[in-house]
């Protein structure tokens, strides 16, 4: 145990430092823990002809929880927080969809059964939450049917999509894990950039939205848009991490604005919840898009360029930056006559990267166990079992690299970072092919192995053949025992 309680010390950041301050928000909300400065003092008022544009315009949103499991609670909460966000903006539930696995409320983990919270004195924003993709439906192939608007291609669920007309706009969130080149699904596959991009040229092909703003909370979530997504899609997105960094929870236990005490996860994500108490705190017919994008950045910065936090980014169409948020966020009357004044910026002292939260929680339920039970012996057992199998992944593609690559070059060439504006991988298919080869002999990925995508996209840039990537996975991975890492069990991540 000695060892034990030593990797967790070392293996962890200090903690999130942020300041709660009393703000403008309406009578009865809980008080935002990170509070957010707007851009400027605030933003004119919309003009008339904004405002007569906005008739005949349909908002539509697709919201994606990419996960699922109580080590990933914050991003189901993050994902029903946003909801009640548009709900009280005015969306309609006929144009919002959701995703998300649905293990979390009535999870025998929770210690509020019944009930989601995102923030540590937040109110419950789990109910009312349409349950229109759940369990085994929140899928790559189903989102891509519903942002397409195709009913005939959607699996089960609420058969709900995206039928959206020339004049519409579409706000699309999705937070999950991530990866260079894909964002995580509970199902395999993982929704990969080529494929994704693609759909979003099909779906500005079919003339059947005016514009579209993507908010993607990942690790590495700039890699899914670098040197891929269009200018002229009518599209605006932003993303918690650029192509090569992590993103960051927040909320979570041990940090100096932790969840309450018989929590023992991540109650939300850094850039996530910086949007959205932005977006609940200021009256949206007053604040652009470009404003909020300012705030976010500022909020999940790395702190005078430490490791700390990540790089907010922005890709694609920049032009309609100038739009009020309410165009596609809604506005909630009970915020028409705040002023959206400066708040002050808390300090950022520290953060959790995503691909420890899972841990975290396993180790904080470990804790709380009572000494020589069965419970504990098994919670331990996970923690174990989980850091052992993320050493495997660690040393067994290292060791592909060296194969491959040789023993001086191997990690130098499996790391290396292509120029800004180049896409992971030239060949989208050789990336998947060599990551079902990985994982046939050595395993799943997991959430976090997934961040050895630019590896395989190395492998496929430098030409190396399916039968050699075969060989080398054999040879590294020869003897490990699959058991519940085996993709028969876990499936397959492309």
């Amino acid at each position: 145990m000695h060892m034990m309680a030593a990797w967790w010390v070392c293996g962890f950041l200090p903690l999130l430092a942020v300041a709660a301050a009393t703000g403008d928000g309406a009578k009865g909300s809980s008080e935002p823990l990170i509070r957010l400065s707007t851009e400027n003092g605030h933003a004119p008022a919309p003009s008339p002809a904004a405002s007569a544009a906005e008739e005949g315009v349909t908002k539509w949103a697709v919201l994606v929880a990419g996960s699922s499991g109580y080590g990933n609670y914050r991003h189901q909460a993050d994902v029903c927080h946003a909801y009640q966000i548009l709900k009280k903006g005015g969306l309609k539930d006929e144009n919002i969809v959701v995703f998300m696995y649905d293990d979390i409320a009535d999870n025998p983990d929770n210690p509020r059964r019944g009930v989601v919270i995102n923030h540590p004195k937040g109110k419950d924003v789990y109910h009312g939450v349409p349950k229109d993709y759940t369990g085994e439906q929140v899928t790559a192939k189903n989102l891509y049917a519903v942002l397409l608007g195709n009913k005939t291609a959607v699996t089960g669920g609420s058969r709900k999509v995206i039928n959206s007309k020339p004049n519409d706009h579409i706000f699309i969130y999705y937070t999950d894990h991530g990866s260079p080149g894909s964002l995580g699904m509970p199902n395999g596959p993982n929704v990969y950039a080529d494929d994704f991009i693609k759909v979003l040229r099909q779906k500005h092909a079919s003339k059947s939205y005016s514009k579209m703003i993507i908010y993607v909370e990942a690790c590495e979530s700039g890699s899914i848009f670098e040197g891929l997504l269009p200018q002229d899609l009518n599209i605006y997105v932003t993303t918690a991490a650029n192509a090569v960094e992590s993103s960051w929870a927040a909320y979570c236990p041990g940090m100096e604005m932790p969840p309450p005490p018989e929590y023992d996860t991540c109650l939300g994500d850094l850039y996530s919840v910086s949007w959205m108490e932005d977006s609940e705190t200021h009256n949206l017919k007053k604040e652009t898009i470009k404003q909020q994008y300012e705030v976010v950045k500022a909020r999940t910065a790395p702190l005078n360029e430490s490791s700390i936090g990540s790089h907010v980014m922005e890709y694609g169409d920049k032009t309609f930056k100038g739009d009020m948020l309410f165009l596609y966020q809604g506005f909630d009357p009970a915020k028409l006559n705040i002023r959206n004044r400066p708040l002050p910026t808390p300090s950022l002292k520290g953060a959790i990267k995503q691909r420890y939260a899972d841990i975290l929680f396993m180790w904080k339920k470990y804790e709380k166990l009572n000494v020589g039970s069965e419970e504990k012996l098994r919670a331990l057992r996970e923690v174990k079992e989980t850091v052992l199998h993320r050493k495997h992944l660690d040393s067994s593609i290292d060791f592909i690299g060296k194969l491959v690559f040789g023993f001086e070059k191997g990690s130098s060439v499996l790391g290396a970072v292509r120029g800004s504006g180049q896409p992971l991988v030239d060949d989208w298919d050789c990336l998947k092919i060599m990551v079902r080869v990985f994982e046939s002999h050595c395993g799943s990925l997991t959430w976090y192995g997934i961040k050895y995508m630019r590896a395989f996209a190395n492998i496929c840039n430098n030409g190396i053949s399916k039968t050699k990537m075969k060989e080398a996975s054999i040879n590294a991975c020869d003897g490990y025992d699959l058991g519940k890492w085996s993709p028969l069990v876990r499936g397959h991540s492309a």
